[in-house]
């Protein structure tokens, strides 16, 4: 573990002293430290990290630019730059809680593939931050920034189903599976239509876990293990990064982890549509009309639009259950990163009190999300001529709004649905991690599910 939060006070801790943009004065450091600053021109910027001597030689302490009050992930940057050893905040950061995750998340390396985790820094627990609860967080991050990171090569159908099994025993939930052409047996033919090219079976997971009886919390996500945009064949660029096309399910997963870790009060649920959209002879076509668990029937307009399929199909399973909070995530348009880029994941819901408690979670704990409408005149877009639906538009706009229509077209008998097209990715290093595999949105509804359900 790269960065180790310790309970009890570590002795001869080294301090790290919060410095904001030209507050060098205002930082309540000796005269030496200013001094010290000064000369290699520290002056608080933000993400800046300046190590302190001693009058020996020695480290006597660290300075972090915290900039113009920047958010507490940014003190992330610390796992990377500071020298290996024991360190303390030397007054406490804001926000302790964010501040010790973000020191842990900070820290993470993804190490599958023989990359070494590097050094190893121990940190004083922050005052008043609940260590067990980073840990929880973490855990579900590091899982679901895991997941996305291994290639398809180890993380197709049943190494995802694999992963599933692996966490439901942690917690001892129950796992059921219906696969290849049951799927058609069971009721299930777009997750079906979608997977049977390809020499991994398609299958729907299924983990329940909590007492019967307790609320019903219903997480849904996407689990394409790999894209290949089926005969309308992504051009190969458009190839390389869909290994992470499984990252709505490794988010459900993340998330699932962080609530039957603190044991919340909840019936949980978690339903993964996995499959690979691959091409062979027995490939679903452009044209081609599919039948649905829900009974709609869909044309199929394009083929590279497979995950509002998948997706269809569960969510159908999830509703007829009525849960308290159904939740779904998917890396699903392309549109949805014109419209915000990557970091900045889109939610729909038709729930106002919903909405209003993700906007205020997304910023207490800097895990961004934007609301965009279910703009219902734009569901005509989504007509066919000779079937309920099709499962694209065909003049191109409003991309991300049409797909989340689609899925709302399967969620009829839940109040409260929330549907989340994540990119699950992060094109570059931040503070609080490498790029890579991202989790986005778990740690915003993680406060809510907490504190509805706790």
């Amino acid at each position: 573990m790269p960065v180790e939060l310790v309970e009890k006070k570590l002795q001869g801790a080294l301090p790290v002293h919060l410095v904001a943009r030209d507050g060098l004065e205002a930082a309540g450091l000796a005269p030496s430290m200013v001094a010290w600053a000064r000369v290699n021109g520290f002056s608080g910027e933000a993400g800046r990290t300046l190590a302190v001597p001693a009058e020996n030689g020695a480290l006597a302490g660290a300075l972090f630019g915290h900039g113009d009050g920047d958010g507490a992930l940014a003190l992330g940057a610390l796992a990377k730059a500071l020298p290996e050893g024991d360190w303390h905040f030397a007054s406490g950061p804001a926000d302790p809680q964010l501040a010790a995750i973000a020191l842990v998340l900070g820290g993470y390396v993804f190490t599958r593939y023989g990359k070494k985790a590097g050094k190893t820094l121990r940190f004083d627990l922050p005052a008043g931050a609940d260590a067990a609860r980073v840990r929880r967080i973490a855990d579900g991050v590091f899982l679901t920034r895991d997941l996305v990171n291994t290639p398809t090569s180890d993380m197709g159908p049943d190494d995802l189903e694999a992963a599933v099994r692996t966490l439901a025993e942690i917690h001892k939930a129950e796992v059921s599976v219906i696969k290849g052409d049951d799927l058609l047996v069971r009721n299930f033919p777009m997750i079906h239509a979608v997977g049977r090219a390809s020499v991994g079976a398609p299958r729907l997971i299924d983990m329940t876990w909590g007492r019967q009886g307790a609320p019903k919390v219903t997480l849904v996500g996407k689990g394409v293990c790999f894209d290949t945009g089926g005969l309308d064949i992504k051009p190969s660029s458009g190839m390389l990064l869909m290994k992470k096309d499984m990252g709505g399910a490794a988010n459900v997963l993340g998330l699932a982890s962080m609530i039957m870790a603190a044991r919340l009060n909840v019936r949980l649920r978690v339903l993964i549509p996995a499959v690979e959209n691959s091409i062979a002879g027995n490939a679903f076509r452009p044209g081609d009309v599919l039948a649905s668990r829900k009974g709609i029937s869909v044309e199929i307009g394009n083929t590279d639009a497979e995950g509002r399929l998948v997706l269809g199909d569960a969510l159908a399973l999830a509703d007829d259950e009525e849960p308290q909070l159904l939740v779904d995530m998917a890396t699903l348009t392309g549109a949805a990163r014109v419209a915000l880029g990557p970091d900045l994941p889109p939610f729909y819901t038709g729930d106002e009190v919903l909405a209003s408690d993700l906007a205020a979670a997304s910023a207490a704990v800097e895990d961004p999300l934007w609301r965009m409408p279910l703009w219902q005149p734009y569901e005509a877009k989504l007509s066919s001529k000779i079937a309920d639906i099709n499962n694209v538009t065909t003049d191109g706009f409003a991309g991300s709004i049409t797909a989340a229509l689609f899925l709302k077209r399967f969620v009829e008998r839940t109040a409260s649905w929330a549907h989340f097209d994540i990119f699950a990715w992060s094109p570059a290093d931040r503070p609080h991690g490498p790029a890579g595999g991202e989790a986005q949105g778990i740690r915003a509804l993680e406060r809510i599910i907490s504190k509805r359900f706790g």
